[in-house]
């Protein structure tokens, strides 16, 4: 990852309160608790829904400590926690952030160092999460934020359709062969869609799967000398590919569609396929929430030029620097992310709902495995093949798979994402989009050429 100075560092912070104040965000001090109430900014998942759900035990167990939980969908908690961190607000104690934030805000010294606390706390056992997790997650040997779940992407697909249509899925499909697939399985009679792909405008949103697919074809954001390369024969192939796929056999209103909309799509039977989060599972297979429990067949991303096509990504839980309760609200960020909570879960919510992809452990307990035999050793086995060092074919200058670790791509891939929703919305030719999208990568690009 390429290292910022402070003056980089100050323009981030200084656009971000811009950002902030332009949209009317809570500023510092809105969502404030004092006395011992720990404040947490969260993410409304499924698996966070549960936590909230269980953070009573929480409470009982630690009589002292209150929890107060700022619930917000993830665009608005991605730009509401960054705008509080980045401009020094201290209105969270502890924030849920990801892969992304961790080490590029451990290096602006915003993250209070987790290693230590982890190592002090009996039974935590931070040598026990998912080693690519672990990397990820650590800036100069440390741990600055821990995982709460982790995940890569892999295909998903009904295999009762994919049988009746006397089809086959290979383990390891390439996209020709899932349009493919997607083409015989579309059925508008039906009210089914061949596949679902998110189309929703979002640097986290429509940009997670296309990125795979842009790699695996062998595109890249830029070049080893930071020249944008959104208009580059594989990129345009790719998108073009992408968007082709989702008009003509994807869900309808694709281009609003993100992670939670495609889920309740293959869960209520409407769409065949969904390439996505290997996290996915908490809800397709919890009967409480999906029609197609025990329905779904698993196969790594799909891949053209490039293998181990999927993205590496976790929620994780972090705590600023700015906390005046760094020891209460490692009290909680190390109960949710504990070996014993994983259990909980599973003991009292159902074992399809355990945060998935975060510890090793959780691959050993028996209820688990048998739960998770589908799909938990293919998410290992996604989540050890990935290396967002190298994420194409070709080199890079910025590390990350569906993102690029630089600063910049907040606002960089929000800008792109809303080009793509436009051309899968018919709103504008993928051309127009890339063409648009090129000229936001040049400047960002040749900020950093003539900082060398």
């Amino acid at each position: 990852m390429r290292r910022h100075s402070p003056i980089r560092r100050n323009i981030l912070a200084l656009g971000i309160s811009a950002v902030l104040a332009a949209s009317g965000c809570a500023g510092a001090g809105s969502f404030g608790a004092g006395g011992d109430t720990v404040t947490i900014a969260m993410v409304s998942n499924s698996q966070m829904r549960d936590a909230i759900a269980l953070s009573g035990e929480f409470e009982r167990e630690n009589p002292g400590t209150k929890l107060k939980f700022v619930s917000l969908s993830e665009n608005e908690a991605r730009a509401k926690i960054t705008a509080s961190v980045a401009t020094g607000g201290a209105e969270f104690d502890v924030v849920m952030i990801s892969n992304y934030e961790t080490p590029q805000w451990a290096e602006n010294g915003w993250l209070t160092d987790l290693s230590s606390y982890a190592r002090n706390t009996p039974g935590y056992d931070e040598e026990d999460f998912i080693p690519s997790l672990r990397k990820s997650l650590s800036y100069q040997g440390s741990m600055y934020s821990v995982p709460f779940y982790g995940e890569s992407s892999f295909l998903m697909y009904r295999k009762d359709l994919v049988e009746q249509a006397g089809l086959s899925i290979p383990a390891e499909p390439t996209w020709e062969q899932v349009a493919a697939a997607a083409a015989k399985l579309d059925d508008p009679a039906a009210g089914r869609s061949g596949i679902c792909l998110r189309g929703k405008p979002g640097w986290g949103e429509s940009l997670a799967p296309l990125n795979t697919v842009i790699n695996t074809f062998g595109g890249r954001w830029f070049d080893e000398n930071w020249h944008a390369q959104l208009t580059s024969p594989e990129v345009v192939r790719a998108v073009e590919f992408y968007i082709d796929l989702v008009r003509t056999h994807g869900e309808p209103g694709a281009a609003t569609s993100g992670f939670g909309e495609c889920a309740t799509q293959l869960a209520q039977g409407n769409t065949a396929m969904w390439y996505d989060a290997t996290s996915a599972v908490s809800v397709l297979e919890d009967p409480a929430s999906s029609k197609v429990v025990g329905k779904i067949g698993y196969a790594l991303a799909p891949i053209m030029q490039k293998p181990n096509a999927g993205w590496l990504y976790t929620w994780s839980l972090g705590i600023p620097k700015t906390t005046d309760k760094p020891d209460a609200a490692w009290k909680f960020v190390s109960w949710m992310t504990s070996k014993p909570y994983i259990r909980m879960v599973g003991e009292k919510l159902g074992w399809s709902h355990v945060p998935p992809g975060s510890r090793l452990s959780t691959y050993q307990i028996p209820e688990y495995r048998e739960a998770s035999k589908a799909y938990g050793p293919l998410t290992l086995s996604a989540m050890a093949g990935v290396d967002p060092e190298h994420p194409g074919v070709r080199p890079v200058p910025y590390t990350g798979i569906q993102f690029l670790t630089i600063p910049e791509f907040q606002d960089l891939g929000t800008r792109v994402s809303q080009q793509i929703s436009a051309a899968v919305a018919g709103r504008i030719s993928v051309r127009a989009a890339l063409d648009q999208a090129q000229q936001y990568a040049d400047v960002v690009g040749r900020s950093y050429r003539e900082s060398q």
